[in-house]
């Protein structure tokens, strides 16, 4: 429901443009609104989750995000919309690091990375229906989609991962997490989200607006990038065990930044879908190996340790169409060249850490 809820309005920006008589601009805070409440609440929402216990906090967030995606698909104008919006954002930002933090418990450590890579592509599987559904949703009633969240996060309520409230001589602590080596994990994830890794919201606006495609069809270009994390995930589990954590990270930032820079030749649309399939493989690879980071640099609070560097992520991602969407409304290869060189940040604090 994460990755799902956060793309599925990038096919349809021109329909809520016309339904609420805004500015792409405005429209882009939708993606914005998701992210950055996530990002914010996820620097303490997994150490809040394993002391409150996984099982109750993931249950009530799911409902949580029911309620939201609702008033989503009722919303009268831009404003009520991107209320409910940053609520389903708060809502997810409770259930992402607590799923990873179980797997992380039941899973031996020399196995982890391709365990990891597995949970990536079923991910990935969000990203691969968000443009699906949502660009469907484009053509015919964009609110439809909203309802289909309801029916879907309605049903996950019932199923929550084990895991009770800690007592409180073992609840874990916040100040933990600000040490310099996490610090520097959650740098390099911000700068590698504020450019390559959210360079997906580019994909979708260059589509509708440069080559002028209709929403079903934006879908497909974007369903391209998110097929190839699919399929990759479980090999960059296995690479990621086999290289280690560190290599493998500076690895991935690399190809990352490479990749999605290759967008800037895209003349048409097939080629955009092209170089984003590539491109989104690499998205799927340095995802890996950041979850990865996060679920294991501090064993005794893993949701919290990956929720707070996840934070970095999302706030990146959600920071990113405030910047390049005016860059790329002037220049499209600007707006791509701008966003893939962050990336280079990323690779030398990973270098570094």
């Amino acid at each position: 429901m994460g990755p799902f809820g956060a793309s599925i309005i990038l096919p349809m920006f021109p329909e809520l443009r016309e339904s609420f008589n805004a500015s792409s601009q405005a429209i882009g805070w939708g993606f914005t609104a998701y992210l950055l409440p996530f990002a914010l609440l996820l620097l303490i929402s997994g150490t809040l989750g394993e002391r409150w216990g996984r099982k109750r906090t993931v249950r009530g967030t799911y409902l949580l995000y029911t309620a939201a995606s609702i008033i989503c698909a009722l919303a009268p104008n831009l404003t009520v919309f991107l209320i409910a919006r940053s609520f389903q954002g708060a809502a997810n930002a409770f259930i992402t690091p607590l799923l990873l933090a179980g797997l992380a418990e039941i899973v031996p450590p020399e196995k982890f990375g391709r365990k990891v890579g597995i949970y990536s592509s079923f991910q990935a599987l969000g990203l691969v229906m968000a443009p699906i559904v949502g660009g469907i949703a484009a053509d015919t009633t964009w609110r439809a989609a909203f309802w289909g969240t309801v029916a879907v996060s309605f049903t996950l309520s019932l199923f929550p991962p084990n895991g009770e409230p800690r007592k409180s001589a073992d609840m874990p602590q916040i100040k933990a997490l600000l040490q310099g080596r996490i610090l520097r994990i959650g740098f390099a994830t911000l700068a590698a989200a504020l450019g390559p890794m959210g360079i997906s919201v580019l994909v979708a606006v260059a589509a509708r607006d440069n080559f002028g495609v209709s929403g079903s069809k934006a879908g497909v270009i974007l369903l391209a990038g998110a097929v190839s994390s699919f399929i990759l995930g479980p090999t960059w589990g296995k690479t990621l065990d086999k290289l280690g954590y560190r290599r493998s990270s500076i690895i991935a930032a690399t190809s990352l930044t490479v990749f999605s820079a290759l967008l800037f030749a895209a003349s048409s649309p097939l080629t955009l879908g092209i170089l984003w399939f590539f491109a989104g493989g690499t998205v799927g690879y340095m995802s890996v190996v950041l979850q990865a980071l996060g679920a294991t640099e501090i064993p005794d609070n893993r949701g919290g340790t990956l929720s707070f560097i996840l934070s970095f992520r999302f706030l990146g991602v959600g920071l990113g169409p405030i910047l390049w969407i005016p860059v790329i409304e002037q220049s499209y290869k600007g707006a791509m060249l701008g966003a893939s060189a962050f990336g280079i940040i990323s690779i030398y604090l990973l270098f570094t850490n």
